[in-house]
């Protein structure tokens, strides 16, 4: 009897202990993995009531509501605020400016996509949608279309931006002086359009856009089978005398890029001369220029070199026309729903092309891509696993982009992407 006893009862011991320590390691890793995902949605640490609460979360199954914890609290537990404040303050601020710098200020251009992010609006409204972020506080500067004081002081505040009370959204043609139909989005902001309108040819916005919200370069656009009618007159038909070079270089940017960078027509950046400002830098007399809109004229600087290339296209207003809707492009940037045409150009020969007037119009023709649905879940993806997506991350992303295409609310692709790479190092 005490034979059987020794060598059954250590068998059923070893058993129970197992059980605990197998129950012991699955907690350790529910509360390893609740802090791994508050660390990458926050960078910092969670405290011991929101860890309970994250682990809890990821006991259940429910991994994607314990980022989302992280983010905006759970129940009887703030959040930091640092998912906004720091996290996608960062994320959104080099699409900003042309240096792509990460550390340039607070501006209405990122503190609207922040807001957005934050209120769960629809992200594609980032692109033409009526709206603007500003600080609630009445002791802020006023917001101003010459300059970023605004936000500027509300950053150094060190304010929560993840608070509705801090940030809130307004209608943008009521905070600035820009009417309804000029309004796009964040492309038509001070900040972008301090940054892509200033100077140059307005080609520099629709460049930057398709950068930062299509993850796509013209050189990943280049087509050279598009029709050549709409490409301005700055632009040399036989560049250092040899026609070739426009045929198998330009053409495959300037046929596509120019009819669509036509949306911008009516808008500018001016900004103080060097006689106005003496002793001012050039950078520093940009700093107090703000954005123009001339409905039904369009801007000089459409009609910039215009002796280039004298046949060349005159811009005549706003009307877009998407070429790329067929051809290779088609494919590389999954354009999705109907093509919209106004009727008021002769498409016979080619009705798929998507035309439209003004730039909230391109907006949404640009935001309801497959490109920018990936984007976006690519840049979220990089910012909280601090890696680009590997082969092995394909379902995931996958589900991801389809969930954006489903209610395209980017808070919840960061809370997603964060609970993925929390649980696969």
């Amino acid at each position: 009897m005490n034979n059987k006893c020794r060598t059954v009862w250590p068998v059923s011991r070893f058993a129970w202990v197992l059980a605990l320590s197998l129950v012991s390691v699955a907690q350790a890793d529910e509360r390893d993995q609740a802090r791994r995902i508050h660390d990458r949605l926050t960078g910092v640490p969670p405290s011991e009531a929101m860890l309970d609460a994250m682990a809890s979360a990821i006991a259940a199954g429910r991994a994607e509501e314990a980022g989302l914890y992280a983010i905006d609290g759970a129940p009887g537990v703030p959040a930091t605020g640092d998912f906004y404040t720091v996290v996608l303050k960062n994320w959104v601020t080099p699409w900003t400016n042309e240096a792509r710098d990460a550390f340039a200020p607070l501006n209405d251009y990122s503190a609207t996509v922040i807001g957005v992010v934050r209120d769960e609006l629809d992200y594609r409204e980032i692109l033409s949608g009526d709206l603007i972020y500003v600080g609630r506080d009445g002791s802020l500067p006023p917001y101003a279309t010459n300059n970023n004081d605004h936000y500027e002081t509300l950053e150094r505040a060190g304010a929560n931006l993840g608070d509705p009370a801090v940030l809130e959204q307004r209608s943008q043609s009521a905070v600035t002086s820009l009417p309804p139909e000029a309004v796009a989005g964040v492309m038509s902001t001070r900040a972008s359009s301090r940054a892509f309108f200033v100077d140059g040819t307005n080609r520099a916005m629709f460049r930057f856009t398709v950068l930062n919200h299509l993850c796509m370069d013209m050189e990943q656009l280049k087509d050279g089978g598009r029709p050549t009618d709409r490409i301005r007159q700055d632009v040399s038909r036989s560049p250092g005398g040899d026609s070739r070079l426009f045929l198998n270089n330009c053409v495959d940017c300037h046929a596509g890029m120019d009819p669509l960078a036509q949306a911008f027509a009516y808008y500018d950046f001016p900004y103080p001369s060097e006689e106005e400002l003496p002793g001012l830098e050039l950078e520093e007399r940009k700093d107090r220029g703000q954005v123009a809109y001339t409905p039904g004229q369009v801007q000089p600087k459409y009609g910039i070199n215009s002796n280039t290339f004298a046949p060349g296209y005159i811009t005549p207003n706003d009307h877009w026309t998407n070429y790329w809707r067929l051809g290779d492009n088609s494919g590389r940037v999954g354009w999705r729903g109907d093509a919209i045409n106004s009727g008021s150009v002769d498409l016979a020969l080619n009705p798929a092309y998507a035309e439209g007037d003004g730039a909230a119009s391109l907006g949404r023709e640009l935001a309801d891509t497959e490109a920018f649905a990936q984007c976006q879940v690519s840049k979220a993806f990089r910012t909280v696993c601090a890696r680009d997506p590997a082969p092995d991350d394909g379902a995931v992303v996958a589900s991801l982009v389809s969930g954006f295409h489903s209610d395209h609310n980017m808070k919840r692709v960061f809370a997603g992407a964060a609970a993925h790479c929390a649980a696969h190092l």
